[in-house]
């Protein structure tokens, strides 16, 4: 697991190296851990970058296409910005084929919605075929699209274990520990048989659609991008299994053939 903090201020540098230093003391056994703090959030999302591209090279060399689920929120919209303005003749984009991690059940155009944010940063300035861009339908009926959204992860992304294997996931998380839109009240979406399931925001009660614990883990590769002293925190307690870690979705994020990172 590679751990990169992103520091806003630089008083905050010390507050951050502190905050890792205490909660990534005692690695897993079965993980690799190492990390690396940014002094801004543009070097945060070039690394980010950097990996990405990586990825998708090797990928792509071996199966000649890769199939990506991304999320929303301000740090992979950073990492977007970065692609389109510096990698859009750098990688093969003809063969990079993108889905959603999660959805708000919103109208199209909705700024809330993830896809509009990437469609916006990312798809509408880079040479991607409209045909490799497959987004959950917020603004339809979430039951039916949940089920419409499995169907077409069956048919599009090989199957292993019975599950959708995608070759990159990018997962954010929250200070709460929720990742996709798996709320620590529904922790039930963990172990789902289903490939997509209709979740509630615990606060807002806004609908949201969320591929399922099982699909997650089934990936080649995670990448949980978490920046902040609050989500750092999170990830201490979940690696260190402190302060009821487990009652963190986050927690339960643990692919079951590939690699796990977390930026």
């Amino acid at each position: 697991m590679i751990v990169l903090l992103k520091k806003i201020h630089q008083k905050s540098f010390g507050t951050a190296l502190k905050v890792l230093k205490k909660y990534l003391l005692t690695p897993l056994i079965y993980i690799e851990t190492s990390f690396e703090i940014f002094s801004t959030p543009l070097e945060l999302a070039g690394g980010i970058a950097v990996e990405f591209k990586k990825t998708c090279e090797e990928v792509i060399l071996v199966n000649g296409k890769i199939n990506v689920a991304l999320s929303g929120g301000s740090t992979p919209e950073k990492m977007f910005t970065l692609l389109a303005a510096e990698y859009k003749n750098k990688i093969d984009w003809s063969k990079v084929y993108f889905y959603w991690v999660d959805e708000r059940c919103v109208p199209r155009g909705n700024e809330q919605s993830n896809f509009e944010m990437t469609d916006r940063i990312l798809l509408k300035n880079i040479p991607v075929p409209e045909e490799n861009v497959h987004r959950i339908i917020g603004e339809d009926d979430p039951e039916e699209e949940a089920r419409r959204y499995s169907g077409l992860l069956k048919k599009n992304i090989p199957l292993k274990n019975n599950f959708p294997e995608f070759n990159l996931i990018l997962l954010g998380t929250g200070e709460d520990g929720h990742t996709a839109s798996i709320f620590p009240n529904q922790m039930e979406l963990l172990n789902s048989e289903k490939l997509c399931a209709l979740s509630i925001h615990p606060e807002s009660n806004q609908k949201r659609i969320t591929l399922t614990g099982k699909v997650i883990n089934n990936a080649e590769r995670i990448c949980f991008l978490a920046t902040g002293k609050g989500k750092a925190e999170v990830i201490g307690n979940i690696l260190n299994k402190k302060k009821e870690y487990l009652k963190y979705p986050a927690a339960h994020i643990l692919p079951r053939n590939g690699v796990l990172k977390c930026y």
